[in-house]
């Protein structure tokens, strides 16, 4: 494990948050929770019912593991809560009865009453069917419009570029064509999570094929105005655009491209400007420099729901619920 992984988990012990794991009757999900539960990175809740978990994992020890069965667990709170949130949309008693049973929105509906910090699913859902719940009942942070992702990039720490190694790449898996706001929104969800879990402080540099007006076209006016949005609200997170790759990361190209920039050739958090360019992106730096890409993580909840890929290992699950920890303190 990479240095930054374990930075993560230890940071995440001081916390002792509280993270729901929806998937409790899955052996990777169970497998990490017993991990997670003894090595104190977070209080965990599984998801299930007890009798399956203990005969899918018979030698997996989950003491001090929380574990609610929806089967027998009342679940009338939670959809009234459900309700209440969504009656303005045409929901009925009988449908938000029906969703409440349903693991991924009776975890998520435990993270808006306050009941867990943050919830992890994804080792056998789709991504959709994770984030619908989370997008209809948690919503968007604060100021912040759009649900986005970053990677978190590793390459050697003695790499020139980023800081000691460690970049942040957004959005490389859910907008697939955002317009400037919904790019402002992502560099300032990436600029926190570049802060709350890499624990860089960030330089955010928003990408393009120009640098400085050195080309004129309607993709690159997206770039520029998704500064100026950033700039007017987030005055505080340090930006620069639009930069080419080259000017971001090399300082003498920077001196040469955006003289004066503070961000250019110092850039640790990359902004792409859609997601063709951000999921190349990432696996050409994956493949080509043997970088590891943490993720994709999720960003821009009012409260963190993170998304496992399908193949994921115990391992995987273990560092997303500590990551997921992570984002939740900024919001305390």
């Amino acid at each position: 494990m990479n240095d930054l992984l374990n930075s993560v988990r230890e940071k995440a012990k001081k916390l002792q948050k509280t993270i729901v794991l929806a998937e409790g009757e899955e052996p990777r999900v169970i497998t990490a929770a017993a991990k997670i539960q003894k090595e104190g990175i977070a209080k965990v809740v599984l998801i299930g019912n007890p009798a399956v978990i203990a005969k899918k994992c018979a030698d997996v020890k989950l003491d001090g593991v929380k574990i609610i069965d929806i089967a027998t667990v009342d679940k009338e709170p939670y959809a009234e809560t459900l309700y209440e949130l969504r009656k303005a949309r045409g929901i009925d008693m009988d449908t938000a009865r029906k969703l409440a049973s349903d693991p991924l929105y009776f975890g998520v509906l435990m993270v808006k009453r306050g009941e867990a910090d943050g919830m992890v699913a994804g080792s056998v859902n789709a991504t959709g069917d994770v984030l619908r719940p989370a997008l209809q009942i948690i919503k968007t942070a604060p100021g912040i419009k759009t649900v986005s992702s970053c990677f978190i990039m590793v390459l050697d720490k003695n790499s020139k570029y980023g800081e000691n190694g460690v970049l942040v790449f957004g959005d490389c898996a859910v907008n697939p064509n955002p317009d400037a706001q919904q790019l402002a929104d992502i560099a300032v969800a990436s600029a926190g999570s570049a802060k709350a879990i890499a624990g860089i402080s960030p330089k955010v540099a928003l990408l393009s094929f120009s640098t400085k007006g050195s080309a004129k076209h309607e993709l690159v006016d997206k770039v520029t105005a998704a500064l100026e949005i950033v700039k007017a609200n987030h005055p505080e997170i340090q930006v620069d655009g639009e930069l080419q790759a080259d000017a971001a990361l090399v300082p003498t190209v920077a001196e040469l491209k955006a003289p004066g920039s503070t961000v250019a050739g110092h850039a640790n958090v990359l902004i792409f400007p859609d997601l063709q360019a951000g999921n190349i992106g990432y696996k050409l730096v994956q493949r080509l420099a043997g970088a590891e890409a943490i993720g994709p993580i999720c960003q821009g909840f009012n409260k963190p729901v993170n998304d496992l890929s399908r193949g994921c290992s115990s391992e995987d699950v273990v560092n997303v619920v500590a990551m997921t920890a992570l984002q939740s303190a900024m919001n305390d």
